[in-house]
């Protein structure tokens, strides 16, 4: 299994009060908004631009989670983030969560995203924005977890 050694980045998420559910453990969806918060978050911190004004924009083709551990709130989180795979127009992401315990980072969950980039307004595939490709090189390692 991987470790957060693993992964160029790290992004912090912290559990919320109503991402628990009936079972009282982190519903299973949820997992996927920790994903999506870290690329996110991260792309917006690295490139320093508010990626939504971008005239092409990355949505999402292709996710899967595995999932390792329970969750529940108030666990934080710290979200592992690689990149697999760098094409012309998508960039695959390989993602694990972290539950933070004392000084250790235990893995709760793997993951995969699949960013297609498009036109913000045909929503026709484009190439990578520069700005997208520059940051996301620095998470490019050769054997992704």
């Amino acid at each position: 299994m991987p470790t957060a050694a693993d992964f160029p980045a790290l992004w912090p998420v912290p559990t919320r009060w109503a991402d628990n559910d009936h079972y009282g453990h982190v519903n299973n969806v949820t997992y996927y908004s920790y994903f999506d918060t870290a690329v996110n978050g991260w792309l917006i911190a690295t490139t320093g631009t508010d990626i939504r004004d971008l005239p092409a924009i990355g949505v999402v083709a292709e996710t899967s989670c595995r999932y390792v551990s329970e969750l529940t709130f108030p666990d934080r989180l710290q979200v592992g983030l690689s990149v697999e795979k760098l094409g012309a127009r998508s960039i695959v992401y390989a993602l694990a969560i972290f539950r933070e315990s004392g000084d250790a980072l235990d893995l709760a969950a793997l993951g995969r995203f699949v960013h297609v980039y498009v036109d913000a307004k045909t929503r026709k595939p484009v190439p990578i924005p520069d700005e997208i490709r520059s940051a996301v090189n620095l998470l490019v390692v050769p054997d992704t977890p």
